[in-house]
Formats: structure tokens, C-alpha cells, sequence
């Protein structure tokens, strides 16, 4: 096998793929960095359907359905820039650290990955090198990039939910996800509290921790960020209407949150 060809054979994405980062508003002047690990759900195409039917790689397990309607509208409405990944979480899970089972799943909630089951260790790095790194690589740069400016930064982690996982029907609207910095969740808590109208998960459905994720604990806390998670009901943004709602919602509470942090020298 020649140089090239061996290459080749050394690349997970080719002629056709589209790159795994998708931009926003990158000049936006908000303190607020949104992220979307779970933004789209591109496979590549070396590995084809990763063995399931379209009808599971449009379902909740293949991405955060409705989140990037929101986070795109969200971003422009606070002149944020976002950063957001297009691949799909079954290819490899943007939000996981690469040596947790979950990072590539051969099963997600019942549904089985074949394509996933038994791959190389060449194939993981692959998927990690051309999709997971470069991801992480730009909004550490970004974040470099702000913190040498000296321009506040507060990182926000947008994902959605399914409105029910595993047989049981989850009540809230919306949670606010932490692991160690509690400033910004619990401000959010209490703007999305005094809404009135919404049930709002503290840390609920998901918590965020060390284990289980990654965005947060290393973009936000091992770099000092004052930062949340947010996961929306996916049934409540799955169309524009929905999309177009919360974004003007969050975007004025995180306008509101702006203020109470500024006047705290927060950011």
C-alpha cells in the first residue's frame, strides 16, 4: 500500500463529509459562549447507517432534537457566538469523555449500535481525532481568545430532553445542570422559577459530574468559567414556533442574569 493510500485508509471523514464545527455569530460581543455538543446528527459516510433504521437516527437517542432551532435563535438574539457540533452523538457523544463506555455506545436506551460493537481501537481514535478534538479544540480556542482580550466569559451548555426516557414521563420543562459552580444555575433557577408557568428540574433530568461529562467540567470549571448547563423538553421545541418561543424566553432572562452579574463583578 503506497503513502497516500495509506492516508487515506488513515481518515474516518472524505470527500462528502462536512466538517464536524458549526459557527454562529463569532464576532458576537455577549459575555455569553453558548455550546451544542448534541446539535446535529450527520453520520459520516464510511460508516453508512451504523446498522439502524432512520427512523431510530431521527429519534432523541441520535441527537438533541430541537436544540439547535434554539441555540441559533438564542445566539443571535444575545449576540453570542455558539459553537455546536453537526455529527451525530451515536457516532461518538460530544458531551462524554472519550474513555467513558457512553463516548461510543453499542446500545442507547433500547436500541441496539451495531456498528458500534467491536470496533478498533483505530476506529475510535479516528472518530475522537476528526470529530470529538476538533470540537473541544475550537471552543478552547475561543475561550483562549476571550481570556486574552480580557472579555468576560460565561459558558452556557445547550441540550434538550426527551419527554420520556425509559417508560417514565419526565415533568419538567426545563432543568438547570451544575456539578461544582452553583452562580449562574442558581440564578437561572430562580428567573425560570418566577416565570410562574414553567416545572423546572434543579440538576433534573440529568446532573452534570466528572464521569459523565465533559463540556462543562472541563470548558467551564477546570478554566474558571462561571457556567450552567440548560436542557429543554424536546416536545416543547420541536417545531419553529416552540424554537422561536424559548429562545426570546431564555434570551431575556440571560439578559436579566447579565445585569445581576455585572453588578457583582461576576463578569
Amino acid at each position: 500500500m503506497d503513502l497516500h493510500t495509506t492516508e487515506a485508509a488513515d481518515q474516518l471523514l472524505g470527500e462528502g463529509d462536512i466538517p464536524p464545527v458549526h459557527e454562529v455569530n463569532a464576532e458576537g460581543q455577549s459575555p455569553f459562549l453558548l455550546t451544542s455538543d448534541h446539535y446535529g446528527r450527520v453520520l459520516p459516510r464510511a460508516l453508512g447507517d451504523l446498522g439502524i433504521a432512520e427512523s431510530e437516527l431521527v429519534r432523541h437517542i441520535g441527537w438533541d432534537i430541537g436544540i439547535a432551532g434554539v441555540a441559533e435563535r438564542l445566539a443571535r438574539m444575545l449576540d453570542a457566538h455558539l459553537i455546536a457540533q453537526r455529527y451525530s452523538r451515536l457516532v461518538i457523544d460530544c458531551n462524554r469523555p472519550p474513555v467513558a463506555a457512553s463516548s461510543i455506545p453499542v446500545i442507547s436506551e433500547a436500541t441496539a449500535i451495531p456498528r458500534n460493537k467491536g470496533i478498533s481501537e483505530w476506529e475510535r481514535e479516528a472518530r475522537r481525532r476528526e470529530i470529538f478534538a476538533p470540537y473541544h479544540d475550537r471552543i478552547d480556542a475561543a475561550i483562549n481568545r476571550r481570556l486574552h482580550d480580557e472579555r468576560p466569559t460565561v459558558l452556557v451548555s445547550l441540550h434538550s430532553f426527551t419527554p420520556v426516557y425509559a417508560g417514565v414521563a419526565r415533568p419538567w420543562h426545563i432543568g438547570a445542570l451544575y456539578n461544582r459552580d452553583t452562580v449562574l444555575p442558581q440564578r437561572l433557577l430562580k428567573h425560570l422559577r418566577s416565570e410562574g408557568d414553567l416545572v423546572v428540574g434543579d440538576n433534573e433530568p440529568y446532573a452534570v459530574n466528572d464521569l459523565t461529562d465533559y463540556t462543562i467540567p472541563v470548558h467551564g470549571e477546570a478554566r474558571g468559567l462561571v457556567n450552567t448547563g440548560i436542557e429543554i423538553r424536546q416536545d416543547l421545541i420541536a417545531d419553529q414556533s416552540g424554537q422561536q418561543q424559548w429562545a426570546e424566553r431564555l434570551a431575556r432572562i440571560f439578559a436579566e442574569i447579565e445585569v445581576e452579574l455585572e453588578a457583582q463583578l461576576l463578569v
